[in-house]
Formats: structure tokens, C-alpha cells, sequence
């Protein structure tokens, strides 16, 4: 595989080798090279992600073991390390993954897409007092993933007001990231689209402001049924079964988002991060090319 060399200065000649380097955390050798005419030197790990990295190994692992449910704590475990390397290179992976999934999305400008189905999936920081919306579009048919957004907003029933008591009034940013979604996703998106969600009555205003031109279908929500994380409806024939099916496989994939569980999001800067990396896995691995 050929290796693109980065070079830092902007000399028109090419660069010349010198000599190389054994890189110990993952065993192998990396050519010098040297401008002629300034006479800076580099390699061909110069501007790489992993740049610096002491333990490049653990990269692949660790991303392995977070798309297959471990909590970060029990990868420290498996691999014999300290719980803020696996915290560390949550971050990077996270980094990793979003230059690649917008990468991915470069074949969306070329060809914009027409039909697409948006929702919100609920989850929790610490505690359920503390709800988390998790903001979806999802090409149908194909069930990719273009966008995603995290947005905290109010508790509702029970727990509104035990949540106020507690932590005080908790402001909805649910429009603030439904708005940032779409703008960020106009350029893939074909400005006649058609777009399918719930009736929840915020959709439609944020869309018309976006994609004025587009066409919007609403369906009554349904009950969720006991396979499927919650997220796939009970009845039959689902509509929004591209994004209900992706929302169950994103549950199912991430540790912390599974119903019942102890595996708790604490920031969500974090759950980005793993939103990120498994997005990414899923456009390219799990889903029809």
C-alpha cells in the first residue's frame, strides 16, 4: 500500500530520502525523507493521526471492543492498561471516525439524495432525570446514517418533577440541534427531497426553514415491540422501519445506549465520540454498499 508523504514546507523539488527509524509501538520501520533546497526533514508519519502514539496497537482492539458492547472499563481489563489510555483513545477514535464518515459522504454531493426519515432516539446522562436526545437522518432504503446530533432536553411525565427538585430546570435543545443537523446536511441533500418522520409538531417547522422545497409525510407513532432494543414497532408494516431498524442497531452496537443498563453516559462530548465511531462502522461494514 502506498503511503502519501506529507511534506511541511511548499519547496518544488521533490523530497529525498535519509535513512529511516525503527518505531517500536508497532514494530516497524519508518523512511526519513529531506527537502534539498531548505533542508527541513520528515517522514512519512509526519501529519498522521497517530502521530506521537505510544501504544498504536491498542487502536484497532480497543475500537473492536466498543463496537461489541464492552464498557471501558472492563477493555482496561482485557488489555492491561490504565482506564484513561481506553478514555484517551475513545477521543481519538472519535476523531478517526468523523474525518471518515464525512469523507464517506463526499459521494452524497456528487449525487444528492431524495428520500430520507428523521427522528429522535431518547437516552440519559447519569441519570434519567437527565435526558438525552439523539437526533437521526437516515437514508431510506439503503439505512445509512448521514448526520447525527446530541441534544439535551427536559425530562418529561414522572420524573419532570423530580428532575426540577433535583438539578434544577433543564432547557430543550432539541430545535438548536434539529437546526444544526440540517443545516450541516444541505449540500447531500437533494432540495426536493422527501422526508418521512413522527408527528412530533417541532419536525415540520425546522424542516420548511432548511428545505423549503422538500416534501414532508408525517405517521402516527406505534408502540414499541419487546425485540429490537424498543426502537422496531409492533403491528406490522413499519414506514420508518430504514431509521427504527438503525436506531435498533445502533442500541443493540453501544454499550452505554442499551435498555437497562449500568453502562451510563456521564458527558456528552463522550457519547459523541462513540456515536462517531460506530456511525462510521455502520455505513461501511454494516450496511448494503
Amino acid at each position: 500500500m502506498r503511503i502519501k508523504i506529507i511534506k511541511p514546507c511548499s519547496c518544488s523539488q521533490p523530497p529525498v530520502k535519509t535513512g529511516s527509524f525503527f518505531r517500536k509501538s508497532d514494530s516497524k520501520y519508518i523512511q526519513r525523507w529531506k527537502c534539498p533546497i531548505c533542508k527541513k526533514t520528515f517522514s512519512a508519519a509526519t501529519g498522521n493521526l497517530c502521530f506521537a502514539q505510544k501504544k498504536r496497537r491498542l487502536n484497532p482492539l480497543i475500537q473492536k471492543y466498543l463496537l461489541g458492547k464492552v464498557s471501558q472499563r472492563r477493555i482496561s481489563i482485557f488489555l492491561k492498561i490504565n482506564r484513561k489510555t481506553v478514555a484517551r483513545k475513545v477521543i481519538f477514535l472519535g476523531l478517526k471516525h468523523h474525518l471518515s464518515r464525512i469523507n464517506y459522504l463526499e459521494k452524497y454531493r456528487r449525487q444528492k439524495t431524495l428520500k430520507l426519515q428523521f427522528d429522535d432516539m431518547i437516552t440519559f446522562e447519569h441519570t434519567k432525570c437527565k435526558p438525552v436526545a439523539i437526533s437521526l437522518l437516515v437514508e431510506e432504503g439503503s439505512r445509512k446514517i448521514l448526520d447525527f446530533e446530541v441534544s439535551s432536553i427536559a425530562a418529561n411525565g414522572r420524573l419532570a418533577e423530580i428532575s426540577r427538585k433535583k438539578y434544577g430546570k433543564r432547557e430543550d435543545h432539541r430545535r438548536r440541534g434539529w437546526e444544526k443537523l440540517f443545516r450541516r446536511t444541505q449540500s447531500i441533500i437533494d432540495e426536493k427531497a422527501h422526508f418521512k418522520s413522527d408527528e412530533y409538531p417541532l419536525y415540520a417547522d425546522v424542516l420548511r426553514k432548511y428545505f423549503p422545497n422538500s416534501t414532508h409525510e408525517q405517521f402516527k407513532g406505534r408502540k414499541g415491540c419487546v425485540v429490537g432494543q424498543g426502537e422496531l414497532k409492533a403491528g406490522g408494516w413499519d414506514p420508518l422501519f430504514s431509521l427504527n431498524h438503525s436506531a435498533a442497531m445502533i442500541r443493540d452496537g453501544l454499550g452505554r445506549l442499551v435498555r437497562k443498563t449500568w453502562c451510563t453516559t456521564k458527558r456528552l462530548d463522550r457519547l459523541r465520540d462513540q456515536l462517531e465511531i460506530y456511525i462510521d462502522y455502520h455505513n461501511r461494514v454494516l450496511t448494503p454498499p
